[in-house]
């Protein structure tokens, strides 16, 4: 397909406003404010737009569940934390793109009845809010953003509000508490933030790459973006492939096209480096199970990844070759997970820490076949139990990577050591002794 989100990035000044009114900008806006807001989420809703952060839920019905007969003023809230290990798509489109964020919150706000949106950016993105920052005030001084946009009566404010580089943020009740002052930590749900979001207003949480996607949709059609790749998964697509291959890097194409040709085809990331064999791939963001060689000759889409039994997730693609150990994996995984813990609910905060230990014992040489028990009861034991979902992450790189790999696991305890051959780790070690 030909890129619809990254069409111009590579060309000089693309993220300006000249370029982007130069481009076609900004006139979905405008089309959408001749039609009545239920009718731009019936055209989202019909376009079949899922959230590009990790979930796949679908936006219509997001933006659909907003209560309209609230009194309070509603809210859309741009996550743009974007903190999920291995992807780096979102913060590419805001740093070349981003007059097409701004249309896309602007176009929300106008579907569900609201005069602000929130762009929350991670906190480490301090570049990235210096070129939103001066864009955005470009669009309001061209009458984009403000005060009776195209002379419709329509009023709309967008803020820009950098985080303090918390994972938990990109949760959006997480999010939301951050952007109100108070600490990144999930609330209790219901109720959603659909009817009790920002200030107890209602809110809606949409992710980077689906806004920007909002006015491809008015523009062209609901009709012609589900034609885009597979049933209910339609749209252009934006995968982030890292770690052993040849040519790292964001990708766009359609979710008909396979985990496989992302790896392996030359116009994507081109194969394993250094003439390695893969031994396994992380499809959505650290936070998701682990697929083997044999699973690749899948779509990349929410269904077809589901099925093979893992999760699209934020589409951040870790490719691990040969010589990486999956304890060791595992163990780094944990280090964060422990770390960027909110510590909120007692079996992450603790169950975290637990596991981190667990696996240094066993990638040290000191672990006893017992620890695996240990590990899959504490994982468990946190699966499923936390507000949120940052304690399904945490648990998902030991069960996945144990069910895997037992064997490798095993091998660790019983030679006191690690026995995959990687040179690279044998070097690490030396330097690290001296």
């Amino acid at each position: 397909m030909e890129p619809l989100l990254t069409k111009y990035i590579r060309e000089p000044n693309c993220h300006t406003l000249a370029f982007y009114e130069k481009t076609g900008g900004y006139q979905a806006l405008k089309k959408s404010l001749g039609m009545e807001p239920d009718a731009v989420i019936a055209a989202v809703k019909a376009s079949g737009l899922r959230g590009r952060g990790g979930a796949g839920f679908p936006t219509g019905m997001k933006w659909q569940f907003v209560d309209k007969k609230s009194p309070n003023p509603k809210y859309i809230c741009c996550n743009a934390d974007e903190s999920e290990p291995g992807t780096f798509k979102d913060h590419v489109l805001m740093e070349r793109n981003p007059h097409l964020l701004f249309e896309g919150c602007l176009i929300g706000c106008h579907a569900i009845g609201a005069k602000v949106a929130y762009i929350y950016i991670r906190g480490e993105f301090y570049h990235v809010q210096l070129v939103l920052e001066a864009e955005l005030a470009k669009a309001r001084a061209a009458g984009y953003v403000g005060k009776n946009i195209f002379g419709t009566g329509f009023d709309c404010e967008i803020h820009i509000h950098r985080g303090a580089g918390a994972y938990e943020a990109g949760e959006e009740t997480a999010l939301i508490e951050s952007l109100e002052g108070k600490r990144a930590q999930p609330r209790i749900k219901p109720p959603f933030p659909a009817v009790e979001g920002l200030w107890g207003c209602p809110t809606a949480v949409n992710n980077v790459e689906t806004l920007c996607n909002v006015p491809f949709i008015i523009q062209n059609g609901p009709e012609w973006f589900a034609a885009i790749g597979p049933e209910k998964n339609g749209g252009p697509k934006l995968f982030c492939v890292s770690g052993h291959v040849a040519k790292p890097g964001t990708f766009e194409a359609s979710m008909d096209v396979t985990l496989h040709d992302l790896i392996y085809d030359p116009k994507f990331a081109g194969g394993i480096r250094g003439g390695n064999k893969l031994k396994c791939v992380i499809p959505g963001g650290s936070s998701v199970p682990v697929l083997l060689p044999h699973q690749l000759d899948i779509p990349a889409s929410f269904d077809g990844i589901a099925k093979a039994g893992s999760m699209l997730g934020s589409a951040g693609i870790i490719v691990m070759d040969e010589t990486t150990c999956m304890v060791w994996a595992a163990e780094n995984l944990l280090y964060f997970y422990k770390h960027e813990s909110c510590g909120k609910c007692t079996p992450c905060r603790e169950g975290g820490d637990w596991l981190h230990r667990l696996l240094g014992k066993i990638e040290r040489g000191e672990g006893q076949m017992r620890d695996l028990d240990l590990l899959l009861s504490v994982a468990g034991n946190i699966m499923g139990k936390t507000l949120c979902a940052f304690g399904d992450a945490e648990a998902t790189p030991v069960l996945s990577t144990i069910a895997a790999f037992r064997d490798e696991y095993e091998a660790h305890i019983r030679e006191g050591r690690c026995t995959v051959p990687a040179p690279w780790r044998a070097h690490s070690r030396v330097m690290a002794a001296h």
